[in-house]
């Protein structure tokens, strides 16, 4: 009798200790959960672009890109090729794509496009000149190949008549896209000024190339569709109206993001741009790719860029 009294206590104690053991791994296993909705739906790589004072006024080194990148905590990296003009025109393009791959090597980050400037304007009215640009342009189709990229970004200007502009853009976006298909590489129309950034009439050129591989690289600046005296850069006298439904209509087509900042608030939301509302926009068209940080405004260029990755990562929280 006396061993069933203390047997009786002894199960009773196991029991509750058992249990406590379920509620805490049912805790754990709660609290796993709830830091896995909080992943971001994205990868963060970084715009060669955020550091392009640094590198053309302050004399840092271009091919260190990489190296700071890493150091900041991004995956990713997209190149700007007019930062490397000094070193490609010298040495040739094929060095640069060498010396671009053993840094990426280095810090072990993922190469995913090059941002193409200053080869010739795409929509140009001229034919001759508009097929000239397609030319110049290859070679960084090739460059992108040889690093493992995805997409050079191209611009499209030539003329800020709709008209003119929709049939020269087609045609020398379907010369170029055919061309990079040979290399299994994206060709991508960022809204970058002019019409460009006028997304409906981006989106009707688009629709009318009709390539798998020529689409979109929505940024969620850069709305610009008139500057003063028709530069290309410079004072804006016209925006695109509706920023937010520009992002809306560029993001089925797109294959890369681009995350504008210019300046922040007190609470580290950026001054001019609803980044939860965008994210959702970004979020909803399925897109799960990479989001590059690209800073462009008056402090340090590594506490904006920090700025920018640290509200994409909150923004992206409230949308879980």
């Amino acid at each position: 009798m006396m061993k069933k009294y203390i047997l009786i206590p002894v199960i009773a104690a196991f029991v509750v200790f058992t249990s406590c053991q379920e509620k805490k791994s049912e805790t754990k296993d709660s609290n796993t959960t709830e830091e896995v909705k909080k992943e971001p739906f994205f990868k963060l790589s970084l715009a060669q672009w955020s550091l392009n004072e640094n590198i053309r006024f302050h004399g840092m080194n271009p091919f260190d890109f990489a190296k700071v990148a890493d150091s900041l905590g991004f995956e990713g990296l997209e190149y700007v090729s007019q930062l490397y003009k000094p070193f490609y025109e010298e040495h040739g393009v094929d060095a640069l794509v060498e010396k671009l791959a053993e840094e990426s090597k280095t810090y072990n980050l993922e190469n995913l496009l090059i941002m193409v400037d200053n080869e010739g304007d795409l929509a140009d009215p001229d034919e001759a000149k508009r097929d000239e640009a397609v030319e110049l342009h290859k070679k960084w189709v090739d460059a992108a190949a040889a690093l493992g990229c995805h997409s050079i970004r191209v611009n499209t200007f030539g003329t800020n008549d709709p008209g003119i502009w929709h049939e020269a853009v087609v045609d020398g976006l379907i010369k170029l896209s055919t061309y990079a298909a040979t290399k299994n590489i994206n060709v991508l129309c960022e809204n970058h000024g002019w019409l460009s950034s006028d997304a409906d009439k981006l989106m009707n050129a688009l629709e009318a190339v009709n390539m798998d591989n020529c689409g979109t690289l929505p940024d969620f600046g850069n709305w610009c569709v008139k500057r003063k005296d028709g530069e290309k850069w410079g004072d804006c006298e016209e925006e695109y109206p509706d920023k937010y439904k520009g992002i809306e209509l560029l993001m089925p087509l797109a294959k890369a993001v681009s995350a504008k900042s210019y300046a922040f608030d007190d609470d580290g939301n950026e001054t001019t741009l609803d980044y939860v509302r965008i994210l959702k926009s970004v979020k909803d068209a399925g897109y799960t790719g990479y989001i590059g940080v690209e800073f462009e405004g008056g402090m340090p260029e590594e506490k904006g860029i920090l700025d920018t990755k640290n509200l994409l990562l909150s923004a992206s929280e409230k949308l879980n």
